[in-house]
This record gives C-alpha cells, structure tokens and sequence, in this order.
C-alpha cells in the first residue's frame, strides 16, 4: 500500500490532534506587522492575535507560503517514501497555490505531488483535506484521494458575518460584497466563499439575526442530510457557542470540528467575526 502525506496551510486551522492523526503536515502563512514576520498560528496564536489587533494603530499585511517552504515540504516528504497531496487555499484569495506550482516545477514530472486548489480556506479547505485523509486511511490511491478532495467542494462552504467589511475592503480580498459597502452601520452583512472569492447572501439588521440566518441558510441547503459542521470565530467565542448550539437543533450533525479563525484570515476579516463552514454527506 502506497504511503500518502497530505499538505496544507494554516489558514485551514485544523486542530492539531486531527493533523497529527492523519499525517497532515500545515504550513503557515506569514503576517507581516510592524516590521516583524510572524508565523500564522507559529509564532502568533489567536488570542494574542486578537488582542493585538484590538489596540494597534496599523494593520497587518499577510504573505502567500513560499516557494522554499513547499520545496522542503515536498523533498522531505518524498525522501521519506511519501507520495504527496497539497490541498491549498482559493488562488483567488491567495498566490500560495501559485507558490506550490512553482515549487512542484523544481521535481521531475512523474514524482508523485499533487496540487489542489480548493477554491476556499477556512475549515471548509479543512473538511476537503479530512476527507483526502478518510481516503487514505482507508487505503485510497493518491488519484482517489485528491478526487475525494475536488468533489467535496460541490458538498461544502463557509458561511460567514464579519462585524465590519472594513477589513476585507482594505485587504482587497472583498469580491462582489463590495456592494455592501456603505451601507447602514447596523446591516450585518453575511458572505460566502464562491467561485474562490468572498461573494455576498444576505444582509440582516442585528448580530442575533445573523446567527440564526447563518444556521438557517446551512439548513435549507442540506435539509436532513448527515453533515460535519466547524463553528469559527475571531475573538467571539459566545457568540460561535450560541451558533453551534442553534445548528445542532436545526441540523442532522455527525461531527464537529473546533476551530479558531486563524489570524491570516482575521486579518481580513477582522475581529468579531462568526462563521461556520459545513460539509454535507455525499
């Protein structure tokens, strides 16, 4: 049976245990701030993140993984008998896929490496990469693993509500929602990932709205279908209990998997921000 190494990044933020199980090996992006390169979820965590970002007068920018950390990635991995699957987040949000091609390039043609776009981030990317690794585990090819990857994207999404969209304005990653932009103070815009890119759904007037419109819109698409369900937050950690509490009334939910938003991603969408990302059964 052939050994299979998953590779992601760290905008996934899957919990470590479920990294450890599945030989999932997560390379960070890179926040730059005040001069300082720091590791997303290395060298900075959430919560300091957050606390951080509360009282900083500037902002930080964040950079794609680079070429270097996929090459050593990759050559590791190989020399250590692996084939490789890379399952990276939406080139429409970021170059790190970019990066892994160009790193891919530096091997022969037939070393086993594949790359994935998954057309998202967060923990829905995280539940495309659990469910590469449910192949493998289960003695999946390399082929079968990385369409067991693809197709889950037609299963999945994140369904978000930031408190502003002054984050995703500036960080330029804001797509169609652009057309929320200005309007009134207490609209709660809620968004999604589509296509690769941040899109919007809806707009509700209070947060409370938009907790239960999040859970009510993951509802109508599944129906009573099984489903896995990740409940995120950026620093808003009553507000992702009163959300994950609503959703397994009103969803068939099979596992939940905790994660925080990690601080690439609360970069930009910044503090105060609710999501929960799901994938049905297929």
């Amino acid at each position: 049976m052939s050994k299979i190494a998953i590779v992601t990044d760290s905008t996934a933020y899957l919990p470590q245990e479920l990294c450890d199980r599945y030989n999932i090996t997560m390379l960070p992006l890179t926040l730059m701030w005040d001069g300082e390169a720091l590791q997303d979820g290395v060298d900075i965590q959430p919560d300091a993140f957050y606390r951080r970002l509360s009282t900083s007068k500037t902002l930080p920018t964040s950079s794609q993984v680079t070429v270097g950390a996929f090459q050593k990635t990759f050559a590791r991995l190989l020399d250590e008998g692996y084939e490789v699957l890379a399952i990276l987040i939406s080139s429409g949000l970021s170059g790190t896929v970019g990066s892994a091609q160009t790193a891919r390039a530096e091997f022969p043609p037939d070393a086993p490496i594949e790359i994935v776009d998954s057309l998202t981030t967060a923990m829905e990317m995280g539940f495309h990469v659990l469910q590469a690794a449910r192949v493998i585990e289960q003695g999946g090819t390399l082929a079968e693993a990385r369409a067991a990857a693809e197709a889950a994207r037609q299963y999945s999404d994140v369904i978000l509500s930031p408190k502003t969209l002054e984050f995703l304005h500036r960080g330029g990653r804001i797509g169609g929602a652009s057309r929320f932009l200005g309007t009134a103070l207490n609209i709660k815009p809620i968004l999604h990932v589509e296509e690769g890119r941040v899109e919007p759904l809806e707009r509700v007037r209070t947060r409370k709205r938009a907790i239960r419109r999040m859970v009510n819109i993951v509802a109508e698409r599944v129906g009573d279908r099984p489903v896995r369900i990740a409940p995120q937050h950026a620093n808003a950690p009553a507000e992702a209990e009163e959300l994950l509490r609503q959703a397994k009334e009103k969803l068939n939910v099979i596992e939940v998997v905790p994660a925080a938003v990690s601080p690439v991603i609360g970069t930009h969408v910044g503090p105060g921000t609710l999501a929960i990302s799901y994938l049905m059964e297929h």
